[in-house]
């Protein structure tokens, strides 16, 4: 048997790790929000038909035939993503982050598309009451590593959907956790695949490969595909496919796992979808 995403995690423990990542996106943010990259977003987001999605997420939204339908995303970051739903007919309603300095730069890119948008600033395991229910619960790279309690966390995001909702991973696959990029023998396993203790992450986080000095100290949790799989069946959701790749939506420094004769799995997309009873 695998291990419980609950082993021996009080609420106050969460609240810890939760509160330790919050400050680390925050300390993170202005790298993300200046410069010739945020300009060139920000002009995207102006133009018809923005998006930054790519393919593969793409083809796995227009399948769902969810043209008209609502969304919210948990985990939003700075909204782009959420933005970009525009361009398949979804209706991006609400996402949620905890960290306030990257929903001020989604409310920008939000004005830039001319979007209104509701992004609520909360810890996913505290939320507000009210916030509605949702066709669609969007989540994509990034997200799943940082939560530190899974069924507590799929749990919620059940309860944004409304019933017959469906949600949608597109994720970094747990197996790529193994490895470091940067040790001296980066295809050697480097972590255990059921390593239940965080990882402290004390560097700046930024998506360019860059070495941008001390950050504040987060916290990075492994989960096995089985664990995210069996909290998100625990939640009350049907999966409906699950779908592992062989290419990197990773950092820069990951591109290195792609394109092997002996492939390991890179990312995965997880659709899943609320009873419509419920």
């Amino acid at each position: 048997m695998g291990r419980g995403p609950c082993d021996g995690m009080t609420k106050d423990r969460i609240r810890t790790f939760t509160m330790a990542n919050r400050a680390a996106w925050d300390a993170s943010a202005p790298l993300h929000g200046t410069g010739a990259h945020w300009e060139q977003l920000l002009a995207d987001a102006a133009r018809s038909g923005f998006s930054v999605l790519d393919a593969h997420l793409t083809a796995t939204l227009r399948q769902l035939d969810l043209s008209g339908k609502t969304a919210v995303q948990i985990g939003c970051n700075n909204a782009r993503e959420l933005l970009s739903l525009a361009a398949l007919g979804i209706r991006p309603e609400m996402g949620i982050d905890q960290s306030s300095a990257f929903l001020a730069q989604g409310r920008q890119l939000a004005n830039a598309a001319g979007v209104q948008l509701r992004l609520v600033e909360a810890d996913i395991y505290d939320l507000p009451t009210g916030l509605g229910s949702f066709d669609l619960a969007l989540i994509t790279i990034g997200v799943l590593n940082w939560m530190p309690d899974l069924e507590a966390f799929f749990r919620v995001v059940a309860g944004l959907l409304s019933g017959g909702g469906r949600l949608v991973i597109y994720e970094t696959h747990p197996f790529l956790e193994l490895f470091d990029p940067a040790s001296a023998r980066p295809h050697e396993p480097a972590f255990s695949y059921f390593e239940t203790q965080p990882q402290e992450v004390n560097e700046a986080i930024a998506y360019d490969g860059q070495d941008h000095g001390a950050g504040e100290t987060g916290y990075w949790f492994i989960h096995p595909l089985g664990d995210i799989v069996t909290a998100c069946i625990r939640a009350g959701l049907r999966v409906v496919e699950l779908t592992e790749f062989p290419h990197t939506i990773r950092e820069p420094e990951y591109d290195i796992y792609e394109g092997r004769a002996a492939q390991v799995p890179m990312s995965f997309c997880l659709v899943a979808q609320k009873d419509a009873a419920l």
